[in-house]
């Protein structure tokens, strides 16, 4: 596997997660578990701490999970500084893999308030009145909600296909997602889908055209770098998943994309196993959540052949 990708990860303090820990990623991970076990929070961790060489791309990857948590919110609210207030929610949080370490606290300092940074054991020490909040975006770590990406996100990440001549690979996969749709452009910074020789602005067809147009956009911009999914078959008809699952493994593996993504469907988890199996693509692991007797929060990891098996015997590897 590729040295970037992250391969296990400590967790603690942040969201549901007091003191956890998990190993044996690949190169493609899928998620699953209960309803509230914190499948979307594991993903959130994951981002944070690939963020990680500095102050401005921590900011950045708490402001941004922020920012998709809570939008209706800081619509309604839009002088609110979320920077700040996610950051003071951050307090105590770390994250380590076998990429970065990253933890931050909120210090007390002779009656004065100050960020403390450890990141990747470079500390860093200042006056939170002297903190800039000053962002840095890295352009191959992304991170979809399940409401897919906005239109600049989407115009955005379309000029990395376009770099790569990829137009006809995406019209395909969209024309079977949809026999209606003949192809998909960017005009008047509007994406669009062309249906019987007129062009629709996305938003005029279901979720599931703007989601797949979100992952496969994506995995050409995440090139060396990361893609997180949430939800990943939402608003996916069980017919195409196993065409969404073979693009998201084909194209991960061509660019060198870490994937990790979210789901609450057994035949998502079938289709991801099907497809891998079909492709004998054995980067790929399960990532079963589940609580304890404590209530508190452990993993299964399932790599290639163990969960090729649990799936062909029918067991069950959705959480407990």
């Amino acid at each position: 596997m590729s040295e970037h990708f992250i391969k296990n990860i400590e967790i603690k303090n942040f969201k549901c997660f007091k003191d956890f820990k998990a190993e044996g990623f690949g190169r493609v991970n899928l998620i699953g578990g209960k309803n509230n076990v914190g499948k979307t929070a594991f993903m959130e961790a994951v981002y944070v701490n690939v963020h990680s060489q500095n102050t401005k791309q921590f900011t950045y990857s708490t402001y941004c999970l922020k920012m998709v948590r809570e939008k209706i919110n800081i619509l309604m609210q839009p002088n609110i500084n979320y920077k700040d207030k996610f950051m003071e929610q951050s307090n105590q949080m770390l994250t380590e893999s076998n990429i970065h370490k990253t933890f931050f606290e909120i210090k007390e300092i002779d009656s004065v308030k100050k960020y403390y940074f450890n990141l990747s054991d470079k500390e860093i020490l200042v006056n939170f009145k002297e903190f800039s909040f000053d962002i840095e975006i890295v352009p191959n770590i992304i991170f979809i909600d399940n409401f897919g990406l906005s239109t600049d996100e989407i115009i955005n990440n379309y000029s990395a296909i376009q770099k790569k001549d990829e137009e006809p690979y995406l019209n395909n996969l969209l024309e079977k997602l949809d026999s209606r749709i003949k192809a998909f452009k960017v005009i008047y910074e509007k994406p669009q889908c062309k249906v019987n020789d007129k062009y629709f602005e996305v938003t005029e067809f279901g979720d599931g055209v703007r989601h797949l147009i979100s992952i496969v956009t994506s995995l050409y911009k995440a090139e060396n770098g990361y893609l997180f999914i949430d939800e990943i078959d939402n608003g996916v008809h069980y017919t195409m998943l196993d065409e969404l699952w073979r693009v998201v493994l084909d194209v991960s593996e061509k660019l060198n994309v870490q994937v990790f993504a979210t789901t609450h469907s057994k035949e998502c988890i079938e289709s991801y196993a099907r497809v891998a199996k079909k492709l004998e693509d054995e980067e790929i692991t399960f990532i079963e959540l589940g609580r304890n007797d404590n209530n508190q929060i452990e993993s299964i990891t399932y790599p290639y052949e163990w969960l090729i098996d649990e799936i062909e015997q029918n067991h069950g590897v959705r959480g407990w």
